[in-house]
């Protein structure tokens, strides 16, 4: 596969995690069409993509925020013009290794577009703990890009449909309205809506270098979603109003403000507890799609958790434990709180990357998790 389309395919990624329903046939539509206009130039693949892999008038706004997190911000674009765009829009690559050859005669070139977003797709699988400053600015705008809508679920209301079960009030109406004349037979469906997302994110010092990363995930699933925000640490704080701020430097402030504990220990059964009591009992975590963000080190009692863990997973409709340290080398889950919280765990995925974040996404839409070492209840036998 060449750069480019790699790079391509990690952008359609990106919008998938941002909401945009970007699958096989508009992906194919999209590097046909780049392929036929310039894939070097901004404006070409910002159109290209922009009337293949767009469907509706909500994937627009995600459509710009990922593309200018992607391929970097170069102002808005307005009406597509037939004209050959200025030069200000030729990308020029500011990560090219030194010593870069100019290419010999028969080789390809690839284009300054592709070269910027193939940087962008392999800053998607680093670890969030070893990004630099610049780095860690590119990955707070693609975070700011996404979307976690929890897994759709049926409701007790109905609405209209082309087929399903027939409606008879609205049938009985519609023949009314034409005099008693035989009518169309009306139909309804059940409505769907996503389920409520419950995230919990760990504070504690050994959960500092992702810290920042991850609360930026919860802000981007709080807006527009139902979704609630707890922190834990030494002490349970609920985070929802503040990361309510559209902004998300704006709202990262509110949180540091609002939780007492950065970098303390991490009582996870105590809080845990605490929180079911508080709310989950009462509704909260009722049916609710849970996310654990955590590496599990536990100073309390293992067994407290543990009991805690099979609460929670009887009140919730699937719960799901993403832990940063799972994606390094050799990594089992020996510390004592995680291996105390795995029995009831149905979801045991990384934490520790863009990619992975995008990957958490699917599975608290209901994706499957990949079938593997300790992937999920049917990996570990949780």
């Amino acid at each position: 596969m060449l750069a480019a389309d790699a790079a391509f395919l990690g952008f359609a990624r990106a919008l998938r995690a941002a909401g945009v329903d970007a699958g096989a046939e508009r992906l194919h539509s999209f590097l046909r069409a780049v392929d036929t206009l310039r894939p070097g130039m901004r404006s070409d693949v910002y159109w290209a993509g922009r009337l293949t892999l767009c469907g509706s008038r909500d994937d627009l706004e995600r459509y710009e925020r990922v593309f200018a997190a992607y391929f970097g911000s170069g102002g808005s674009f307005g009406r597509p013009r037939h004209t050959t765009p200025p030069p200000g829009l030729r990308l020029v690559v500011r990560d090219a290794p030194p010593g870069t050859r100019t290419p010999r005669d028969g080789e390809q070139q690839v284009p300054p577009t592709a070269a910027l977003a193939s940087s962008t797709e392999v800053l998607r699988h680093r670890d969030v703990a070893a990004l630099d400053e610049a780095e860690r600015a590119q990955l707070r705008r693609l975070l700011a890009a996404f979307t976690l809508p929890g897994q759709a679920r049926r409701t007790a209301r109905r609405r209209p449909a082309r087929r399903g079960d027939v409606d008879p009030h609205r049938t009985v109406r519609e023949m009314l309205r034409r005099g008693g004349e035989p009518a169309r037979l009306r139909r309804h469906e059940r409505a769907e809506r996503p389920r409520r997302v419950v995230l919990l994110v760990d504070v504690s010092g050994s959960m500092a270098p992702y810290a920042d990363a991850l609360l930026r995930f919860a802000h981007a699933a709080v807006r527009g979603q139902r979704t609630e925000v707890f922190t834990i640490g030494t002490r349970l704080t609920r985070v929802t109003r503040e990361l309510s701020h559209r902004d998300p430097d704006l709202a990262m402030a509110a949180v540091a403000g609002a939780v007492p504990d950065w970098r303390g220990g991490t009582r996870l059964g105590e809080l845990l507890r605490e929180f079911l009591n508080r709310w989950g009992q009462r509704g909260m975590a009722r049916g609710a799609v849970v996310v654990v963000l955590s590496d599990g080190w536990e100073r309390g009692d293992p067994e407290l958790l543990a009991a805690q863990m099979r609460r929670l997973h009887r009140l919730a409709h699937r719960v799901i434990w993403a832990n940063p340290r799972k994606a390094r080398p050799g990594y089992a889950p020996l510390a004592a709180g995680m291996a105390a919280a795995l029995p009831s765990v149905d979801a045991f995925v990384e934490g520790h990357s863009l990619a992975a974040l995008e990957r958490l996404a699917a599975v608290v839409r209901g994706a499957p998790v990949e079938t593997g070492v300790l992937g999920g209840k049917g990996a570990d036998g949780a």
